[in-house]
């Protein structure tokens, strides 16, 4: 049975690939003689509610100990499908750098990797504050790149910055903790 935490991670899962197709495939018949910025606002309202069961999903967990295994694994299988997503459609449109998707995707992967390894080794390397606070960041930029407001590409470089310093956080943890 899945829980209410589990269920919003595979929405959230199901939701990533629906904005990259609002994304990315603009000249589908099915969306002849919608406007491209209907487009942008179908995207970013997929990108919220997406971003809102991200929050929810963990809250709810927590709240309620429903903390399971699935929930572990789907989690942030579902941020990174939502992060690439958004971040791919965004650079294919050509309204995100290549150079800030590139350190962006690499980090969320190496970091993984490294959270990966340090399960194995039989240790957590829990969220860190600077790393929550890179995703509000993360979240906020791609919201404002799905709409093309001002300022965007300024918080994407301000989401990279904030991106590669908690994953220094993390690699600075994991080597304390893995005593090298």
């Amino acid at each position: 049975m899945i829980n209410l935490p589990n269920a919003l991670a595979l929405l959230r899962v199901a939701l990533a690939p629906l904005m990259l197709w609002l994304l990315i495939d603009r000249t589908n018949p099915l969306f002849e003689g919608i406007h491209e910025t209907w487009m942008d606002y179908f995207a970013a309202l997929v990108f919220v509610i997406a971003s809102v069961t991200d929050f929810f999903d963990g809250f709810i967990a927590r709240s309620w100990n429903q903390k399971t295994t699935l929930g572990a694994i789907l989690d942030p299988l579902a941020d990174k499908m939502l992060t690439l997503g958004a971040f791919l459609g965004l650079m294919m449109i050509d309204r995100a750098n290549v150079w800030a998707v590139y350190l962006i995707l690499t980090r969320e992967f190496f970091i993984t990797g490294l959270r990966v390894a340090a399960a194995d080794k039989g240790f957590d390397i829990a969220a860190s504050m600077a790393g929550k606070v890179k995703t509000v960041f993360q979240m906020i930029a791609i919201g404002f790149l799905t709409m093309n407001w001002p300022f965007a590409s300024s918080l994407l470089w301000f989401a990279v910055f904030l991106t590669l310093y908690s994953g220094l956080e993390y690699i600075l943890a994991y080597t304390k903790k893995a005593e090298f």
